[in-house]
């Protein structure tokens, strides 16, 4: 079952392809790192596919109504701001809201997810804290637990380590992957090359808006992909803690 098709998904600046006929599927079990340098057309691959940008091809996503796409995919941007001054848990139960019918309460069912994203992020304590007087990073965390309570099949974040310090980045990165373990699937933009070869079952790599590789990590980041899109060298071991993957030089 494909939680997500695209068939030559083309999105035009004027007459220039931004993203140029992208054809993938998405599927439950998947941890996707979507990776490429800044401009590759990451950031707009997933607005399009989600109905969010006018496109061309063919998206599963961008075609369902809104509130049906709401319960299939959650979907977290790179804009993190928090507008109002509303509790933690109140922010978070937000992601509830694709399921409730309008005008309802919570129910016994959203309490749980809403319990289980803010254990799933280390947020029990921050509960009751006003989500504006968080510092960035907290905010960062609290906006992927109320994507995380959203519970849909698919899940698309856009550069959510983004800001974290070291532990909230890998932290992160291992809910998405025991996510995917679970039979979800989560699709993740990240410059983080390290922490996309260790906790990502597949990438797809992208540069100029076209998809240049797609495969498990030892398969995307080559020597060649490295040196033709990214400029560098690296070092890539499998280790008995897993793979490691390092930067070394700009070539």
């Amino acid at each position: 079952m494909s939680l997500l098709t695209l068939e030559n998904l083309t999105v035009l600046r004027g007459q220039c392809p931004v993203v140029e006929a992208v054809t993938l599927r998405v599927v439950p079990g998947e941890c996707v790192g979507l990776i490429g340098p800044n401009g590759a057309g990451k950031t707009t691959l997933m607005r399009a596919a989600l109905g969010l940008l006018p496109h061309r091809g063919f998206s599963s996503l961008a075609r369902m109504a809104q509130a049906e796409r709401a319960r299939a995919c959650a979907w977290m941007p790179q804009s993190r701001e928090i507008a109002w001054p509303v509790s933690v848990e109140t922010l978070i139960a937000l992601g509830r809201l694709p399921h409730l019918p309008r005008g309802s309460r919570l129910r016994a069912d959203d309490r749980r997810a809403v319990e289980a994203a803010l254990a799933h992020m280390g947020l029990a304590a921050m509960r009751s804290r006003t989500a504006t007087q968080l510092s960035g990073g907290e905010q960062a965390r609290v906006l992927i637990a109320r994507a995380l309570a959203q519970e849909t099949p698919l899940l698309m974040a856009d550069e959510p380590i983004a800001g974290l310090d070291p532990a909230g980045q890998i932290a992160t990165m291992q809910v998405f992957s025991e996510l995917a373990a679970t039979g979800r699937a989560v699709i993740v933009s990240l410059h983080d090359l390290g922490l996309a070869a260790r906790h990502c079952t597949r990438l797809i790599l992208l540069s100029a808006g076209r998809l240049v590789a797609d495969g498990p990590p030892r398969d995307v980041l080559t020597e060649e992909h490295l040196r033709e899109v990214f400029g560098v060298s690296a070092h890539f071991e499998q280790t008995a803690n897993g793979p490691v993957f390092q930067p070394l030089e700009v070539l």
